[in-house]
């Protein structure tokens, strides 16, 4: 694949921490692009496909939820955590991204590479330089808008409280590290500002909906 990184003006993310809404998001995103007779592909991250779905399954499992604690288990490291992301998103765009686009849909992201930076960069503590190769070597697109759900972490972690029975890996860390992903987003919305539109997700969901469709509408009138 090309080492270039094309922004594709039919391609919209969603982020966000935990919590954020996305769902509802989503939902008004689609009818705001419908209503335009768009055709629309929603799809998520890590995930999208068969395959990247059991890749999802690995870099989710939370094998301590589900065993006793003196059972023996191997940690995910970081840097596995980060190739298993893009070895799914490499699927994903692919297999579903990229054959969208070419025949004229729009395709929503739940999730998509500014997440890696935020969580395994920020999060995790990797190097931003080299998931921005691997952005280039294995992924080569980036969204044209993306919509940031900006909520604190606290009130998201409270949100998600009880909301699964077995949380996942992700879910499962300390509020230490939802603090340095949310700052991570917000270090890369505000460097992109063209790209990004910043939501208040601390509104209740319908005025989040409405921002979210208020957000894309005025976007896409500037597209050509």
């Amino acid at each position: 694949m090309s080492a270039a990184v094309l922004t594709h003006p039919r391609f919209i993310s969603l982020e966000g921490g935990e919590g954020a809404g996305k769902s509802t998001a989503i939902a008004a995103l689609r009818e705001a692009l419908q209503r335009r007779g768009h055709e629309v592909v929603l799809t998520r991250e890590p995930g999208g496909t068969p395959l990247a779905e059991r890749i999802r399954a690995l870099i989710l499992d939370n094998r301590q939820a589900l065993r006793g604690e003196d059972d023996e288990d191997e940690p995910l490291s970081p840097e596995a955590e980060l190739l298993l992301v893009f070895a799914a998103r490499a699927q994903h765009v692919r297999e579903v991204i990229r054959p969208a686009l070419q025949r004229g849909a729009f395709v929503v992201s739940d999730r998509f590479t500014d997440s890696s930076y935020a969580y395994q960069g920020d999060g995790r503590g990797l190097d931003p330089a080299w998931i921005a190769e691997l952005e280039r070597r294995a992924v080569g697109l980036r969204p044209g808008l993306t919509l940031l759900l900006d909520l604190d972490v606290r009130e998201g972690r409270a949100r998600t409280s009880g909301r699964d029975l077995w949380p996942d890996r992700i879910e499962s860390e300390q509020d230490d590290f939802f603090e340095r992903v949310r700052a991570g987003f917000r270090r890369r919305a505000a460097a992109e500002p063209e790209r990004f539109r910043v939501i208040d997700a601390a509104q209740p969901p319908q005025a989040v909906g409405e921002a979210v469709a208020a957000a894309v509408t005025a976007w896409l009138e500037t597209q050509p």
